[in-house]
């Protein structure tokens, strides 16, 4: 048990040096050589837990689906629906901030290319994701704070749409956008369409 516990923190140890190094160079920038030295290690401890480059990005795709579960997790315990959206944007846009990774690879192309694998798995996790999101505005609708006649769905996108053009702005302009402020303003928008009479 010890020994598998081990290895699932090398794995994301791993996975997260991935992200930084796409963050910082792009998908052409990551390799096994690079992943091992922002770790510390040779290349054959990485070797050990991943055969190939391949193996090292779905990984990476696995801790983004990781982290947007835990974010999830973090705010289900939180009974005023509103609040508990609020703060899901909230934690999505530290995510970006933090791990500039993310967009990188959620909306690369060469990611893609020629593995249709592999996109269908980031659909998985994008759907999933929105699924929850649903899930929490559908309790928001029974519970009378959200308006009903409003497809949960359709607001499930409206609301992963409140930070994402702000996340590409963000990694085009190398930080230059305030992605947490931007989904703070957004919110009062949203909030205010969504909020129930």
């Amino acid at each position: 048990m010890s020994e598998k516990l081990n290895t699932e923190i090398r794995q994301d140890q791993f996975a997260q040096a991935a992200l930084g190094l796409v963050a910082a160079h792009g998908l052409k920038g990551l390799s096994v050589a690079r992943v091992a030295h922002r770790v510390g290690l040779v290349p054959s401890a990485v070797y050990r837990h991943f055969r190939s480059k391949d193996q090292l990005l779905d990984a990476v795709l696995d801790l983004i689906r990781k982290r947007l579960a835990q974010n999830v997790q973090k705010v289900s315990e939180i009974k005023d629906s509103l609040e508990c959206l609020r703060r899901l944007l909230m934690l999505h846009a530290q995510l970006i901030r933090e791990n500039q990774g993310v967009p990188r690879i959620i909306f690369s192309e060469e990611l893609y290319s020629g593995n249709p694998r592999r996109k269908t798995a980031v659909y998985e996790i994008i759907q999933g994701y929105l699924k929850r999101v649903a899930e929490i505005i559908k309790r928001g609708q029974n519970d009378g704070q959200i308006r009903r006649d409003l497809d949960a769905s359709t607001l499930s996108i409206m609301f992963l749409g409140l930070v994402q053009p702000a996340a590409i702005l963000w990694q085009l302009s190398d930080g230059g956008i305030d992605v947490t402020k931007h989904a703070e303003r957004a919110w009062h928008i949203f909030a205010g369409s969504i909020r129930a009479r």
